[in-house]
């Protein structure tokens, strides 16, 4: 599933190849995803230009003049690519008055595109109480401390609870938890203030690298084939069964809260 990583990944490859491009045509799939696709809003924007690419949490806010904003979530499989369109799981195609179309692909159809005019985007329910990006000044040492002040859940559930905190989801908490030497399954309350300090630096860190891998999941999101370095890169996830890359004991692969979750019972405390 995209994350954090992935969806900025895509971000930054709409803010490189599509602002100032215009819709010139529009064509859907007779499918819907999430939701049913506003196929007569998304007919409307032709002739609309893009003009910022932002995101928030896991959503991408792709905003045209005059005033409208496509949201898109790429659920457990979609992406935006710069290609013909004429796939079978192919379900928006943006024809642009430069370059190739703009097409949102999706085999499992979890996700979504719809548009928002501004005051709608204020009041959307997808973006209302939402936590603090992770990257942002916001999120520190001190708020992740008063989140788990008095909350005996685990502290890996609780990360990536998106009121508490967005866009961690389940590969980059293993790896952060990993790097903070935290066990995903001790209860949020009882981590010390100093850990959680560690913590709060290495979810960080840990996110940076991977948007500048490219992310860990979509390993296409332009259309040629880039993306997805930080496969390389994970020192838990994915790895259970298999030596822990610091002290050479296995990496254990538990359920948690419906979730594989790999830690290392002797370097995770």
């Amino acid at each position: 599933m995209p994350e954090l990583p992935e969806v900025e990944t895509v971000r930054c490859a709409m803010e490189r190849n599509l602002l100032g491009k215009r819709i010139v045509s529009l064509t859907t799939s007779d499918k819907s995803l999430r939701e049913p696709l506003p196929r007569e809003r998304l007919q409307a924007l032709c002739g609309s230009r893009f003009i910022a690419a932002r995101r928030r949490a896991k959503y991408l806010l792709l905003e045209l003049d005059p005033g409208q904003t496509l949201l898109v979530h790429l659920g457990m499989s979609g992406n935006l690519l710069f290609r013909l369109a004429g796939g079978k799981h192919d379900h928006v195609c943006f024809g642009l008055d430069q370059g190739l179309p703009l097409v949102y692909t999706d085999p499992r159809r979890f996700g979504l595109v719809t548009v928002l005019t501004s005051g709608e985007l204020a009041r959307c329910p997808y973006l209302a109480q939402l936590g603090p990006e992770p990257l942002s000044p916001t999120f520190d040492a001190a708020y992740l401390q008063a989140c788990c002040q008095g909350r005996s859940r685990p502290i890996k559930t609780l990360i990536m609870d998106n009121q508490m905190v967005v866009g961690i989801g389940n590969i980059y908490a293993s790896e952060a938890l990993f790097k903070a030497g935290i066990r995903p399954t001790t209860p949020a309350a009882r981590v010390g203030p100093r850990r959680l300090a560690r913590l709060a630096q290495q979810i960080k860190e840990v996110l940076h690298a991977a948007i500048r891998q490219g992310g860990t999941t979509i390993g296409d999101y332009q259309g040629v084939g880039l993306g997805g370095g930080f496969q390389q890169h994970l020192a838990v996830y994915g790895r259970g069964g298999e030596n822990c890359l610091v002290c050479d004991r296995p990496v254990v692969n538990l359920a948690l809260a419906g979730r594989s979750t790999y830690f290392c019972r002797h370097c995770q405390k």
